[in-house]
Parts: C-alpha cells; sequence; structure tokens
C-alpha cells in the first residue's frame, strides 16, 4: 500500500506550465545528477546498479530506451514501463509491468523519495540508483549522454559512438534547433490555450520541418554520413508526428509522409538495428489520445494512420556522396 502523499495532478501541474499570454513553457528537469565511468561523480558506472523507468509513450523516455538498446546496456540497466495512460496521479505502474524495485504504484513514489517536498509534473524517464536509492536524473538528454559514453566497460557495444568529439559542437547547435522547434515546439502547439500562442509555435514548427528536410536532401544523417545523438532526438518526435500530432496537438500544415526526405529519413532511423522494437504505437497513441481530457474530452483514440515505415528508404546512395566530400 501506498504510504506517501500525492503529488499535484496531472492537468494542474500541465496547467502551471502555461505562461500568462497561454503558451506553454516546459518546466526545468528536477533532477540532474551525472553517471561516469571513474565514478567521481559519486554514480560510478557499474552493472546492476541502475534502474530506468520509461513510457514507451514518451518521446523523451523513448530516446533513452533506444539508446538503451543500441549500446547493449539491457543487461546491466533493468527498465520497467509505466501505464500509457497518465492519470491524476501522473504515471502508474500496472499488473503487466509491476514496479520490481519497491511494489509502488506510482512513479511519484520514486520522485517524493528522492525529494519528499516535490510538487511539480512527474516525468518519464527517470534513472534510478539501486544504491542510494534516489533519482539520479530524470533529464532525457543527460541520460542519453551518460549511456553513450560513461557504461562502456559494461556496455556489449562499446564501440558504437553516438556522441563523437569532433562533431560535438554541431551536434549541439542542432540539438537546440532541433529541442526549441520540433521536440519541444509541437507540445507548444498541442498545449497552447490561445490562437496567438499557438501560432507563435505551429509555423516556425513547420519552418524548422522545411529546413531539416531541405538539409537532409543531400546527407543521409543530420550531420552527415553517420549517425548521431541528434537523430535519435529528431526520430522520437517525426514517428509519433503523423499519428498523434498532426490531428491532436493540431500540427496539421503538412504530415511527415509529405516530406520526401523527412519521411525517407524517418524510415531509414525505424529500420535501424532493432529500433523498431523500440516503438509502440498502441501505447503513443492511447497515451496521448487518453490523457488529455481537456483536448479530447471523449478520449476516442483513432484508428489510423495507416503507416508503412519498413518500405525501402533508398538512403544509402545518400551515405555513399557524403562520403565522398
Amino acid at each position: 500500500m501506498e504510504s506517501v502523499r500525492a503529488v499535484s495532478h496531472d492537468a494542474a501541474t500541465i496547467a502551471r506550465e502555461r505562461n500568462a499570454t497561454g503558451a506553454f513553457v516546459r518546466q526545468q528537469s528536477a533532477f540532474r545528477g551525472r553517471v561516469t565511468a571513474d565514478g567521481s561523480s559519486g554514480y560510478p558506472a557499474v552493472a546492476d546498479r541502475y534502474h530506468l523507468y520509461v513510457s514507451l509513450a514518451c518521446p523523451w523516455a523513448h530516446r533513452t530506451v533506444i539508446m538503451r538498446h543500441l549500446k547493449g546496456l539491457e543487461h546491466a540497466i533493468g527498465m520497467t514501463v509505466v501505464d500509457p495512460v497518465r492519470g491524476e496521479r501522473g504515471w502508474h505502474f500496472n499488473a503487466d509491468d509491476p514496479e520490481p524495485l519497491h511494489g509502488w504504484n506510482f512513479l511519484s513514489e520514486a520522485y517524493l523519495a528522492t525529494e519528499p517536498s516535490f510538487d511539480a509534473r512527474v516525468t518519464t524517464p527517470v534513472l534510478w540508483d539501486k544504491s542510494t536509492g534516489r533519482i539520479v536524473s530524470n533529464e532525457s538528454s543527460d541520460i542519453i549522454e551518460m549511456f553513450n559514453s560513461e557504461f562502456n566497460d559494461i556496455a556489449e557495444h562499446p564501440e558504437r559512438d553516438f556522441y563523437p568529439e569532433a562533431l560535438r559542437e554541431e551536434i549541439g547547435e542542432l540539438n537546440a534547433f532541433v529541442y526549441a522547434n520540433v521536440n519541444d515546439g509541437v507540445y507548444k502547439a498541442g498545449f497552447a490555450s490561445t490562437q496567438k500562442a499557438y501560432e507563435d509555435a505551429v509555423f516556425p514548427l513547420f519552418a524548422a520541418l522545411d529546413s531539416l528536410d531541405d538539409r537532409l536532401s543531400t546527407r543521409r544523417y543530420l550531420t552527415g554520413d553517420r549517425i548521431t545523438l541528434v537523430d535519435w532526438r529528431l526520430f522520437v518526435t517525426l514517428v509519433r508526428f503523423d499519428a498523434v500530432y498532426v490531428g491532436h496537438f493540431k500540427c496539421n500544415l503538412r504530415r511527415i509522409i509529405d516530406y520526401p526526405y523527412l519521411s525517407s529519413y524517418l524510415r531509414d532511423l525505424y529500420q535501424h538495428a532493432g529500433v523498431s522494437d523500440t516503438v509502440n504505437f498502441d501505447h503513443i497513441k492511447r497515451h496521448y489520445y487518453m490523457t488529455h481530457g481537456d483536448i479530447n474530452p471523449h478520449r476516442v483514440v483513432p484508428a489510423g494512420p495507416v503507416l508503412d515505415l519498413c518500405a525501402p528508404h533508398g538512403r544509402e546512395a545518400l551515405s555513399a556522396s557524403t562520403a565522398t566530400h
């Protein structure tokens, strides 16, 4: 039985993230600890010490699931998936994937165990330290960087580097652009409560997509011929776009399928080394359409769209072309 107090329910905390103009301003991540290979941070990168809590519906959590898989860390870092439908108490666990360490019913229990006064929106992912009994990080950008480099001594694929030193400045610039305009852009459009706030978000979103489509016309991936963290950061939004953001978040100027290069790029990434196994459209659609009652009060989940992400992408030639320049 749960013995901790409840944090503020989901609708109230999202409402607190809207400013006076009706624009959505995302809350900052509360926990920003770092796991390091040498343990100098107090969190050493060792096997079976950390546990990852995720929602398969959440794009921020999805990128950590992808990196855990691509680096071969499933044997070293356990993972539990919350129920896709977020309720009044936020994310909760269910019988299909119960919380294995403490018997928790709600992810908020991890937050309150770490910070008893926590009273903001409970988010995924969460990287939990079993040794100290607290959250290390709930910031996905930090977690994917840790998975990429700090766990190499125990990773099955330490040779895979998605954050190479030579490309970090370019990756950083692209990350900032993709985050502000696309990753968070769909939420700023979808959670806007005034026409102006919506338009201030949706037009920059599509200007950014136009720019990215043009960029991908001459290179296979965003930085050239190799996949980096910024590609996976963009992927998690693109894969949800036509299924959710077009309709539910009113991001409907164009669909990803209408972009010749973004759509083939999406298929390319989807077909990469087990990534499709991390995509769960049932969780994605049920989460968005059943959780946001103020946007979809009847909570009807649409049957479509039908997406063929396994169709040939034909982007191999672009990789060869990029490599010769």
